[in-house]
């Protein structure tokens, strides 16, 4: 009799829970676990991380967390994911250097003490650090562009220099390799086995950390490559926008966008406030804390876990370190609705679209070179590439960011091809300008190359008004 009311009670107490499980489903408290292939219609086409982990308001420390993006598990991914009867053609990575050290200081206090050298025994680590190292070493006589030959192929300063690679940069990009390489070589087979210097197109500014990130994330991709394959060319410009820079409307649209913040820094009481008390405890005028932006400073402190600076005055603190970082939120969602930002993204990434849509009509015609591009560069590279594609609500990029172009052939109608656009790992392909109505009209998971060309092509320039039909008329039309 015991054993049966145990039982019963048992029993009654599943269903309970059960009950409870499906309710928080249903009010969508918790995930429900992801539909066939992996992904189900909604989360295929999100930006933004799930509603059961992101605050229910904007929060100024999990911003900042996400923008650190310190290595961890690692990530779900929907790179490489497509219907079984479609090829893989080409892939085209844009990246963020990683986390680097500070750009500027806040006068009159410690720099944080950072170590940009390598270390296997030191967080965060990764399995191919130590080789990483030592291939590197070995890497001494490689033929890159000039100047790119004078810089250093990884980090190795005691205490960081100014806008260092640090080893957590390192260790992202060997992460986003390794995944790549999961992905796109071991699944999809992109580059053969004896792969050619000339299957590759690698392009970087002239910054060690943008260098020192593209080999990371190329050791990550192919482990112990041959150096003698590698050829890594130089880019002057942030934008990647190669001969192709001189566009005088763009820089109208930017003085008026800069001006458009400036503005609204005007506006903001609390910040004023926040920067005057700073001040005070550094011993400096106002305008001199803010000129020197202390918010880059203090990011390195935050991502690091290094506190913030003292002096005798007073310590910088968390709530000065908010009420900056919550002005930059708020000014990234005014940038959206005033669409200043949008006109300069518009020609400022039309160059570098423009070449990749390029590589890609090659591939479509059988070409076999360059099937793999990685393009290491800055937040201001890919910042206006997702605000051009009208990727409006994805988040400012984190150090290691990564979007990626992926090229697709219908095996069962080998004529057609069709693009996917990944952030981070998020399909967003269904949320670009050009694509943003086609699943509703296509069972396909993906978007037609086409689009993407007449997106380039003409669209580019119907988004910013006037009569323009070419890139150079838009740069140069009167009456802006």
């Amino acid at each position: 009799m015991l054993f049966r009311n145990r039982f019963l009670l048992l029993l009654a107490l599943a269903a309970l829970l059960a009950f409870v499980s499906l309710s928080l489903q249903f009010f969508h408290l918790i995930p429900v676990s992801a539909a066939k292939n992996g992904v189900s219609s909604k989360s295929r086409k999100r930006i933004l991380p799930e509603p059961a982990t992101e605050p229910p308001v904007t929060d100024p420390v999990y911003e900042a967390l996400l923008y650190c993006n310190i290595p961890s598990v690692a990530e779900r991914s929907m790179e490489g994911h497509a219907p079984h009867h479609f090829k893989l053609v080409s892939v085209h990575v844009f990246i963020r250097h990683g986390d680097r050290y500070p750009l500027y200081v806040i006068p009159k206090t410690k720099r944080p003490e950072i170590d940009c050298t390598l270390v296997a025994n030191r967080k965060p680590y990764h399995p191919k650090l130590e080789a990483f190292v030592s291939h590197m070493s070995k890497g001494s006589g490689a033929s890159f562009e000039s100047p790119l030959n004078s810089l250093p192929l990884y980090p190795n300063h005691p205490l960081c220099e100014m806008g260092e690679l640090t080893q957590t940069g390192v260790v992202q990009h060997l992460q986003n390799g390794q995944l790549l390489r999961d992905i796109y070589l071991k699944k999809h087979k992109l580059l053969p086995t004896d792969w050619s210097a000339d299957q590759l197109y690698l392009e970087t500014t002239g910054k060690s950390r943008t260098l020192q990130s593209g080999l990371a994330l190329l050791y990550g991709f192919l482990p112990d490559f041959d150096w003698k394959k590698i050829y890594f060319r130089h880019q002057p410009s942030a934008l990647f926008c190669s001969g192709s820079c001189y566009c005088p409307v763009r820089n109208q649209y930017l003085e008026k966008e800069q001006r458009r913040q400036y503005l609204l820094r005007l506006k903001n009481s609390q910040l004023e406030k926040t920067y005057g008390e700073m001040a005070k405890i550094v011993d400096i005028p106002t305008k001199q804390l803010r000129a020197a932006n202390p918010i880059d400073s203090m990011l390195c402190h935050f991502c690091h876990n290094v506190s913030f600076p003292c002096t005798r005055n007073g310590c910088v603190d968390m709530e000065h370190f908010k009420v900056i970082k919550t002005h930059q939120i708020e000014d990234e969602k005014e940038r959206r609705e005033k669409k200043l930002y949008l006109g300069y993204s518009l020609l400022g990434a039309h160059p570098i679209l423009n070449q990749t849509i390029s590589r890609m009509q090659r591939a479509t015609e059988g070409r076999k070179e360059e099937l793999f591009a990685l393009y290491s560069a800055h937040d201001v590279t890919l910042s206006p590439v997702l605000s051009a594609l009208g990727l409006s609500e994805a988040r400012f990029p984190r150090f290691a960011a990564r979007l990626i172009f992926e090229l697709w052939q219908d095996r069962e109608k080998p004529t057609e091809h069709s693009v996917r656009i990944l952030y981070n790992g998020i399909d967003v392909t269904f949320h670009t300008s050009f694509c943003q109505d086609h699943h509703k009209r296509s069972p396909k998971p993906m978007c037609p190359l086409e689009n993407l060309v007449r997106f380039v092509k003409r669209d580019m320039f119907v988004a910013l008004g006037g009569s323009s039909t070419n890139y150079y008329d838009a740069c140069h039309r009167e009456g802006f």
